[in-house]
């Protein structure tokens, strides 16, 4: 009988012998998609038998899976932070590392204001006022960040998920991206906070403030913040990684160019135009590109220009500050 047991033992034994660099992982995440059971039930669930569907459903997964394609492409689905979202072949699947973008992104956005409990202890009312004063900045009612790039969407929907101030406009060159995205967001239920634009880079936003009306003001010069995990794996290192990602994953969301660096080059002067005067930008960008992108962010007029590690201690981040004045 084709138990989950009997279906494990053999996946992980087949994907072994097909080189799958963790073949226990795969076989997990796809019995479990097959059978709708979450990794966990599987184990609870040893001597259940698979039906004739889930035994088809499986079989085809596996099969996909040994010629190299992605888990996440498989199974239509990837972690990301708090999320679960949805991807799809054509789009870059969202790493761990870009989760670290996010918490300094977050870290950059004023936070909301505390309201004081209605049994907080206070000596009077005008002291209370000067506490308050004290210790809650000024925050607008809308923070506004442009994801530039944004792929599967997962940075602007982890952004706007996580902090109930911001209102995101996404843009993206490939229709996939944007039709992914949007079909995140909606998962989300973030419509009424997140606009995706198709364009490249900054040029839905440009073209948005050329229609930009009464009802909707302008975008540039606004932006509270401007994240982008965009194309910057220098071209010598492109040739390096591994097959499943290269053979898979959309090439115009890997490569950066000779040095990893072009597409900051056009990013840099946007974000001076975007951003308001004292905001901030984060750019996931590769290792071995983040100190001549620094010198390029310093050249460009921002301060305050910074490195950021990694959770595994390479560098990852680069942040920077338009000038207040």
């Amino acid at each position: 009988m084709w138990t989950i047991k009997a279906a494990l033992d053999w996946t992980v034994g087949y994907l072994d012998r097909k080189g799958d660099e963790n073949p226990r992982l795969s076989a997990e995440w796809l019995i479990s998609k097959a059978t709708s059971l979450s990794r966990i039930e599987l184990y609870v669930n040893f001597d259940r038998p698979l039906t004739q569907s889930e035994r088809n459903v499986l079989h085809e997964f596996v099969a996909q899976r040994a010629q190299g394609t992605p888990l996440q492409y498989i199974t239509g689905e990837v972690a990301f932070r708090h999320l679960v979202l949805s991807i799809t072949p054509g789009v870059l699947i969202p790493r761990p590392e870009t989760e670290v973008l996010v918490s300094e992104a977050l870290k950059l956005l004023p936070q909301p204001v505390r309201p004081r409990a209605h049994d907080e202890v206070v000596a009077t009312e005008e002291e209370a006022a000067l506490v308050d004063a004290a210790e809650s900045p000024q925050v607008p009612d809308k923070l506004l960040v442009a994801d530039i790039g944004t792929g599967s969407g997962c940075i602007a929907c982890s952004l706007a998920y996580e902090h109930p101030l911001v209102h995101v406009v996404a843009t993206d060159i490939s229709p996939q991206a944007v039709t992914l995205a949007r079909k995140n967001v909606a998962k989300c239920d973030l419509d009424n906070r997140i606009r995706v634009l198709e364009g490249d880079l900054g040029d839905p936003i440009l073209a948005a403030d050329k229609q930009a009306s009464a009802e909707r003001e302008p975008l540039m010069g606004r932006f509270d913040l401007i994240v982008s995990n965009p194309p910057y794996i220098p071209r010598a290192v492109l040739q390096t990684i591994s097959r499943e990602v290269t053979d898979f994953e959309p090439i115009l969301a890997l490569d950066g160019g000779q040095d990893g660096n072009d597409v900051l080059r056009r990013l840099l002067p946007f974000a001076q135009d975007a951003l308001k005067p004292g905001a901030a930008f984060v750019f996931e960008l590769h290792e071995d590109a983040l100190y001549a992108a620094r010198d390029l962010a310093q050249d460009n007029g921002f301060e305050q220009v910074a490195i950021v590690q990694d959770l595994t201690g390479r560098n990852r981040l680069l942040i920077g500050h338009k000038p207040q004045h």
